[in-house]
């Protein structure tokens, strides 16, 4: 049982274990399909291989020539007792990226939102003027799409930071997240960060958790009083036994850093209790020796980092007329000293940033761009190190590993990269969540009735 779990079931004590069912009621009639085996697949080393899959794990990782190999594919007897096969030939399998910080109650409102292009500060007042107008049902169909997409581009795992609003439903948001984890249990763990404003009482983030919220998470750097927010939420953390997760430092020039208090207070804390910051874009604006400081300390406190490129180049140096900054950590640099670091997108189509595809090759891409990545290091980022970030168990085609899978058509990782293939198959816990391709279709006919509708090769 990974960290998270067992927090989610120390802090609701008492709230329904049973299997997840949609928020409605209806059971699920049909469910994600178990896969067995997959043949001849290609792996980022070159290598072609088979994976056999069982409970969920990748139990071997036998080597082939790449010829076609349909052994244990049909065969005679019924079709319960057939192995469940998926031809992997033309695919390259990747671990399944995890999302490790998003704002899906947030997600895709830009359309009813749009303001002008703005910085932050912008950005908060126009999502705060619409969150007014939303109720939890608008929150949730927006957040299941946006979840949804995630599933199909291949996303296994997500956090979401939920706002707290400040009338009279604030849990709104916390409801139509928790609907969107049951509904999607099959598909998806979520993981829900109640995100606590400066004015939110402690009865209101303690309701929160008591709902169904994971973790607790704020932007203490946007409060009047930095330091005295910071202690605020990790006193509530500290006294609700969960762990926190944090909007660090989102911003370039300023005196009001809450970095090093943050360090300070969970320093202490014991191995495994989740312990995240998000943004951290002052480190990025510090000198050589700033920066090696603050790696050291996020390291000595076991604090894992979150970029999120796309948002912050977005937001951030909006300002500057004259070498720009890119308002991103210098991930290298927090890398090689030792910080565990995750990559997620932030917001997608929404005030804080009008574009985004949810999807995890997008933000390895502005890795390699903006952050000076190689291509390894920077799936690495929304894969791996997302999930270590998470406090989620290993994945990937590797035995003993979780079989959180994504099989996408293309040679090698570098193609997936810079091409972002349609055709994509995922895998939760050894089971398909999603299969779509690409096809081409006669423009002069209705693609439904196009006589030459066919894959793409």
């Amino acid at each position: 049982m990974d960290t998270l779990t067992r927090q989610r079931g120390d802090v609701a004590a008492g709230r329904d274990a049973s299997p997840a069912r949609p928020h409605d009621g209806r059971a699920r009639t049909a469910g994600p399909r178990r896969v067995d085996r997959i043949t001849g697949v290609g792996l980022p080393d070159g290598r072609v291989v088979d994976l056999d899959i069982e409970g969920g794990v990748v139990v071997a990782v036998t080597e082939v020539d790449g010829a076609d190999d349909d052994e244990g594919a049909g065969g005679a007897g019924p079709e319960a007792h057939r192995p469940a096969v998926i031809d992997g030939h033309g695919y390259l399998a990747l671990t399944a990226p995890a999302e490790p910080h998003a704002h899906l109650d947030k997600a895709l409102s830009w359309g009813a939102t749009r303001p002008p292009g703005c910085d932050l500060g912008a950005a908060i007042d126009a999502w705060r003027a619409f969150s007014a107008t939303v109720d939890e049902d608008e929150i949730h169909d927006r957040a299941l799409e946006a979840a949804r997409r995630l599933v199909a581009s291949g996303t296994t795992a997500v956090r979401t930071h939920v706002d707290l609003h400040d009338d009279g439903d604030p849990l709104r948001g916390i409801r139509a997240l928790v609907r969107v984890r049951d509904e999607l249990a099959d598909e998806l763990d979520l993981q829900i960060v109640a995100m606590a404003g400066d004015d939110d009482p402690a009865d209101c983030v303690r309701a929160a958790m008591e709902a169904g919220a994971d973790l607790i998470g704020g932007a203490p750097h946007i409060a009047p009083d930095s330091v005295a927010e910071t202690h605020r939420l990790i006193d509530l953390a500290e006294k609700l036994g969960v762990g926190v997760d944090l909007h660090v430092d989102e911003f370039l020039d300023g005196d009001h850093a809450m970095l090093t208090p943050f360090t300070d207070r969970v320093a202490s804390w014991e191995p495994g209790r989740i312990r995240t910051a998000g943004h951290c874009c002052r480190i990025g604006a510090m000198d050589a020796s700033g920066q090696a400081s603050a790696a050291a300390a996020l390291r000595g406190a076991g604090v894992g980092v979150v970029t999120l490129p796309i948002t912050n180049l977005y937001l951030q140096g909006r300002a500057e007329c004259t070498s720009t900054p890119r308002g991103l950590p210098p991930v290298r640099g927090l890398l090689d000293g030792g910080v565990t670091v995750g990559a997620g997108a932030d917001n997608v189509r929404d005030p804080f940033n009008p574009v985004g595809r949810s999807d995890a090759v997008e933000t390895a891409m502005l890795l390699v761009v903006a952050a000076h990545l190689d291509m390894d290091t920077a799936w690495h980022l929304v894969t791996d190190g997302a999930r270590d970030v998470m406090g989620l168990p290993p994945a990937g085609p590797v035995p003993g590993r979780r079989a959180d899978l994504l099989l996408v058509r293309a040679s090698g990782l570098d193609d997936v990269i810079a091409d972002a293939p349609v055709d994509r198959i995922v895998l939760r816990a050894g089971r398909v969540v999603s299969a779509r391709a690409s096809v081409v279709v006669d423009p002069f006919h209705p693609p439904n009735h196009s006589p030459d509708l066919q894959e793409l090769p």
